[in-house]
């Protein structure tokens, strides 16, 4: 191979791998360091556009000192001698993007899903703390790896450093129309919660196979976004979580505030909301209904461990929360001197008899086990007291049987 067939003298250009609107990704073999790499190369009619070679030099140095397992790699960039085409050297990934992925099955299970925007999420988490606003997350941007599944967060074309002063003209937007955050389709500068908003309308496409807003311009999707919010995903997919949903719902919502602080706490929401979580509801979502309460508690029963059920109590704790607190009982004022002289207590005759009653047949029971011993006595012992000593026990026991009765009858009277 000769130096005249290489591409700035390095790099062997074999396949295109995609086309984007202001560039062109080629798969190129590195002959010095001998492995594969992926040249982004500025589309032609765009090179001597000052604005767009400013805006791609400037994806070269925010992207290049962000090193993380979950971000496409910078490896070079500079002009091409010959051409003089701006290029941007970064990793290869052996794989497919997750645009290519919904092209295929339309859709992912939830738990497969969740695996991909989880490390999604530690990627903008990363960009953000360094100060990189990614501003056009997407599918197409989400690559994974055929071995281990693996994904990492591509294309900066359009980012720009947080502390830097912004390329754009004033007014004009950047970024793929359907992913756009509210504040983004108004013109606004887009921060971190418009990569918030933007990996949310992706987690709705992976798990339903839809975007939340079927926009046909830019106008038609400003539009809806200020109208009203999407269907719940779980309304569309009644197997997905409602935990999930509602941590999909939360990224989504219009006013940026009410979204995620950062990406890290996204992650957390998703990770939570597959086992059935919710997460905290906020000022800008919605409450869940009770059905809704209780599929979300079943999907927690049937994720928890066997042999760790937990009590009745517990399992119906989600309910007793959404019901409404009793009303509590006022206690009756006081009564006045006065109704206190025209109202006699009745409730101390009434306890005191009570006592009274008690009393009086514990005497009673007394007496009579007494009688019975006395009667027993008498039969069995007849020889020395005779017949009448039985009788006249018996009288004795009958007659203070009836003396007590009485005194019981007086005092109840």
């Amino acid at each position: 191979m000769t130096a005249e067939t290489l591409f700035a003298d390095r790099y062997r250009l074999e396949r295109r791998l995609g086309v984007g609107g202001m560039a062109t990704v080629q798969l190129a073999f590195d002959t010095r360091l001998e492995r594969y790499v992926a040249v982004k190369l500025l589309a032609e009619h765009l090179a001597e556009d000052r604005n767009f070679v400013s805006r791609f030099r400037r994806e070269a140095l925010a992207v290049a000192r962000l090193v993380h397992p979950n971000i496409v790699q910078v490896y070079d960039f500079g002009t091409d001698d010959r051409s003089g085409r701006q290029y941007i050297v970064m990793e290869y990934v052996d794989g497919l993007s997750c645009a290519e992925i919904l092209r295929d099955v339309r859709r992912l299970e939830p738990p497969e899903a969740v695996a991909i925007l989880t490390q999604a999420c530690r990627a903008l988490a990363y960009a953000h703390r360094n100060g990189v606003v990614h501003r056009d997350v997407k599918p197409g941007n989400l690559l994974r790896s055929r071995e281990g599944g693996q994904v990492k967060l591509a294309d900066f074309g359009i980012a720009k450093a947080a502390e830097q002063s912004d390329i754009t003209k004033v007014g004009s937007v950047v970024g793929t129309a359907a992913y756009l955050a509210p504040e983004q389709a108004r013109g606004e500068p887009a921060g971190p919660a418009s990569d918030m908003y933007a990996l949310g309308v992706v987690s709705y496409q992976l798990l339903v196979g839809r975007l939340p807003y079927e926009a046909a311009s830019l106008t038609d999707l400003a539009r809806q976004q200020e109208s009203g919010r999407p269907p719940l995903l779980h309304e569309l997919d009644p197997e997905i979580p409602v935990g999930l949903s509602l941590a999909v719902e939360r990224a989504l919502t219009r006013d940026p505030a009410d979204r995620y602080p950062d990406a890290h706490e996204m992650e957390q929401a998703l990770a939570e909301g597959l086992r059935g979580r919710a997460p905290e509801p906020t000022a800008a979502t919605r409450p869940l209904s009770p059905t809704e309460a209780t599929r979300m508690l079943d999907r927690t029963e049937a994720t928890r461990p066997i042999g760790r059920q937990p009590s009745t109590r517990s399992r119906m704790q989600p309910v007793q929360e959404a019901t409404p607190p009793p009303r509590t009982r006022r206690s009756a004022a006081p009564p006045t001197p006065a109704q206190a002289r025209r109202a006699p207590d009745r409730r101390e005759p009434r306890r005191r008899g009570g006592f009274l009653r008690r009393f009086a047949t514990l005497l009673v029971l007394l007496v009579l086990v007494a009688a019975g011993a006395a009667a027993y006595v008498v039969v069995t012992d007849a020889s020395r007291r005779g017949v009448q000593l039985k009788e006249q026990v018996q009288g004795d026991a009958q007659q203070a049987v009836d003396d007590l009765k009485q005194l019981i009858e007086d005092n109840v009277r």
